[in-house]
């Protein structure tokens, strides 16, 4: 089942408590759906709700609707918020490409990061969490689209890439995150996190110490439910809770056509 955005009907944009409490709602009932067509229970898929470009003022509204974790792309942006709502009990992740010279903030704050993709980057985070005596849960981004524009390590570097991570005993590998071709293609989106999946579970099968507990980060609003129905664990919804964004997608995720 598509959701509303796919089918080119905008979000509405919540603006009070009540607002983000139906809303809310309404994705964790799209869920429940989505993991009882495919034999599984919604208790086993984590609601990420994304904040990006939404105003702390409106963001304090959805932590009162019930929103304890929330996900961002861009550092700056994360770290400027994590400030501004130092007085709530949120937590928050990171769900965007880092850049090396970034490491300092993300180490310092984030109870995650799910776009680890490269070894300059884990050594960066490494190093930083070492110093501070922290330890950060990580997926490792895995370019499942083929798209030359997007993040993410290529299919056949995963299990290389896995192999070299645990010598950075700071970082805890969760599993894997990806983001599906942005298309109303609901098959080519499908076969993005069904290859997910099984490189997840050959991953398993190969050596299971290296991925952890094999969560999937995959689905974001116009697509979580095709994910869940292949296996998501955590899935990133952002404008089917806050309301559309005035700020192209592409400014957030390379190659993106307005769908996350």
């Amino acid at each position: 089942m598509p959701n509303e955005e796919v089918a080119g009907v905008p979000h509405a944009t919540a603006n009070s408590v009540d607002d983000f409490a139906r809303n809310i709602a309404a994705v964790r009932a799209r869920i429940a759906a989505a993991a009882e067509r495919s034999g599984r229970s919604a208790s086993e898929i984590r609601l990420l709700p994304v904040s990006k470009t939404v105003p702390e003022e409106r963001i304090r509204l959805a932590v009162r609707a019930g929103c304890r974790q929330l996900g961002e792309n861009k550092v700056q942006e994360a770290t400027r918020k994590h400030r501004a709502l130092a007085d709530l009990d949120v937590t928050w992740s990171i769900i965007g490409h880092l850049q090396t010279n970034k490491a300092r903030e993300v180490a310092a704050y984030a109870a995650e990061f799910q776009a680890l993709d490269s070894i300059r980057v884990a050594e960066a985070l490494d190093r930083r969490l070492q110093a501070l005596g922290r330890g950060l849960n990580v997926y490792v981004q895995v370019n499942s689209s083929a798209e030359p524009q997007k993040y993410g390590i290529q299919p056949e570097e995963l299990p290389g890439f896995l192999a070299a991570l645990p010598r950075y005993t700071s970082l805890r590998v969760r599993g894997l995150m990806t983001l599906a071709i942005f298309t109303p293609d609901t098959e080519r989106v499908r076969r993005c996190f069904t290859l997910l999946r099984v490189l997840r579970d050959r991953a398993r099968e190969a050596d299971p110490d290296l991925i952890g507990p094999g969560e999937l980060s995959m689905g974001m609003s116009g697509d979580y439910e095709v994910a869940i129905e292949e296996g998501a664990t955590v899935v990133r919804v952002g404008q089917a809770i806050f309301g559309a964004r005035a700020t192209p997608a592409g400014d957030y995720w390379p190659g993106a056509a307005g769908i996350g």
